[in-house]
């Protein structure tokens, strides 16, 4: 994947629709408790945020059917499908 570069020189991955995938399911595992919050804070679980946001990429999943390319398709929805059995787990006390 190539990288654009900021003002800060922070090189960051060139966003295309993958990328902006896996950046929402990062963000829904971060409201799960699995990965740190930015900066490093403690793994604190927000449900109903992890929730909306496998609500959107749900949303996404809906709205572009048929305009994916099969690999774009398979990455949509494999990380649903992920997000949707930890979400189950974790509502439930699962570690």
């Amino acid at each position: 994947m190539s990288e654009e570069q900021t003002n800060g020189g922070e090189r960051l991955p060139k966003l295309d629709f993958s990328t902006f995938v896996l950046s929402l399911s990062h963000s829904a595992f971060v409201h799960l408790g699995d990965v740190p919050q930015p900066g490093g804070e403690s793994h604190e679980k927000n449900l109903a945020l992890a929730r909306q946001t496998i609500d959107i990429l749900a949303i996404l999943c809906e709205k572009t059917k048929g305009n994916l390319s099969g690999d774009e398709e398979r990455l949509l929805e494999q990380v649903l499908y992920e997000l949707r059995i930890r979400y189950v787990e974790v509502s439930k006390g699962a570690p």
